[in-house]
Formats: C-alpha cells, sequence, structure tokens
C-alpha cells in the first residue's frame, strides 16, 4: 500500500508539473508576438476585411465572399456549400480534430472518446459554412483590415489545408451541422497542443497580423491579437 501511495503521489507531481509548464508557457506565448517585430505596411491596393469567430474552445476566420475567394475555392459550390447564394456574405473556415469535430455538433452531443481523441492526436479536418452578415464587433467577432498581398496569402494558406486526392478536395462524406456547411478532409494531424486555435494563428500571421508564439485557446488569441494589432 506505502509503494501504491508513492507512485500516485510521483503521478501527481508529475501531472501538477506538466500543467504548470503549460500554463507559463501559454502565458509566455501570449505576451510574447510572433513575429517580433511588425513588418512594414503594404503599399496601395484595396483593403479586405476578414473576421475571427471565437467560442470557449475554438476560433474560425471567416473571408468575404467576392470575386476572389468564390475564384480560389471553386469546390465549395460544387460539393454543396451554397457560396453563390445572393444573402452569403461570409465563408467560415475552421479546423480541428476528426472525431470531435464530427460528433460533437453542440455541448450536448460531447462524448468521452472524441473528447479524449481531441485531447490527443486525431486526423484533421476542415469545416466550412457559409453566412449572411454577422455583427460586429462583438464579444466573439474581431475584424481586421488587411492589404491585398496579405489576403492573398491567407487564402494561399487555407488552400493549402485542405487534403487532396488526385488533385481534387475530399469531402466528408455524409456529415454535416446543416444546409450551409460540409466538412473536408485537412492536411496533418491534430493535436491539443497544435490545434484549431494556433492553425487560425498561423493564417492571421500569413495575412500580417500579429498573434502570440503560442495561443492554443480562443482567449489567448483574441488577446495577442488586440494588443499587437
Amino acid at each position: 500500500m506505502t509503494r501504491f501511495r508513492k507512485v500516485m503521489r510521483r503521478l501527481a507531481l508529475g501531472l501538477s508539473l506538466i500543467v504548470l509548464l503549460l500554463a507559463l508557457s501559454a502565458g509566455l506565448g501570449t505576451i510574447v508576438p510572433q513575429p517580433l517585430f511588425a513588418a512594414n505596411a503594404e503599399e496601395g491596393g484595396e483593403m479586405r476585411r476578414i473576421l475571427v469567430l471565437s467560442n470557449p474552445i475554438h476560433t474560425d476566420i471567416a473571408i468575404p465572399v467576392d470575386a476572389e475567394s468564390l475564384a480560389r475555392f471553386p469546390f465549395l459550390a460544387a460539393n454543396g456549400v451554397p457560396v453563390d447564394d445572393p444573402a452569403a456574405r461570409w465563408i467560415i473556415f475552421g479546423r480541428g480534430g476528426r472525431a470531435f469535430y464530427l460528433e460533437t455538433p453542440t455541448w450536448a452531443d460531447l462524448k468521452p472518446l472524441p473528447l479524449l481523441r481531441g485531447l490527443t492526436v486525431d486526423r484533421a479536418v476542415l469545416h466550412v459554412d457559409v453566412v449572411g452578415a454577422l455583427a460586429e464587433p462583438s464579444l466573439s467577432v474581431q475584424g481586421f483590415e488587411i492589404g491585398p498581398a496579405g489576403y492573398a496569402r491567407l487564402l494561399d494558406m487555407i488552400e493549402a489545408s485542405f487534403a487532396k486526392r488526385e488533385g481534387q478536395v475530399v469531402p466528408v462524406p455524409d456529415v454535416r451541422y446543416g444546409q450551409n456547411d460540409r466538412f473536408f478532409e485537412a492536411t496533418g494531424w491534430f493535436t491539443a497542443l497544435a490545434g484549431c486555435n494556433t492553425w487560425t494563428a498561423r493564417g492571421l500571421r500569413a495575412a500580417g497580423l500579429r498573434t502570440g508564439l503560442w495561443n492554443p485557446l480562443p482567449v489567448l488569441l483574441a488577446f495577442s491579437l488586440t494588443h499587437f494589432n
């Protein structure tokens, strides 16, 4: 029994150290900007407005429905995402773990196994949705103006996140939250340490914005975006 208690104490100590290290890393990752120095402002060209949408655990990037986005993602309409609807104003992109994303459309659908996969390692998928007007600013919506070069880099990053088979994107069959969205296979793997919010931050940096060095939670990403841009 004494040996068992010693083992349990060591496990508890190890877990406490891991939690402490993660908390310190997240704190430093929020106050240290990436890139470290602000880039020179882009010259000329039409500015584009993009949005960062957030809930307590997840962030998405919303880009305008315009000629450039429609030309860059022609496969969306072909796969049932109604980007050509006259009321469509924003295309929303988010990346997540396959099991958690596909099997948890609402918190009421939360199950232990998808949650475990989301906290460890899973295949990644992209979720694409289209919506009309969004109220901003709000607690869940941040808006930013970016130049044409940054907008093109953001679209490059999003496009490169779609997995392709024989040159074509791969929709996830028979899974969607509603009539306006669709899931697609994504490149790479998903982990809690490099998850949906770090993907969002990577896209924003491609667009020319500054984020924290490591922002695993929406509140940390929102804080860094507010203070560095």
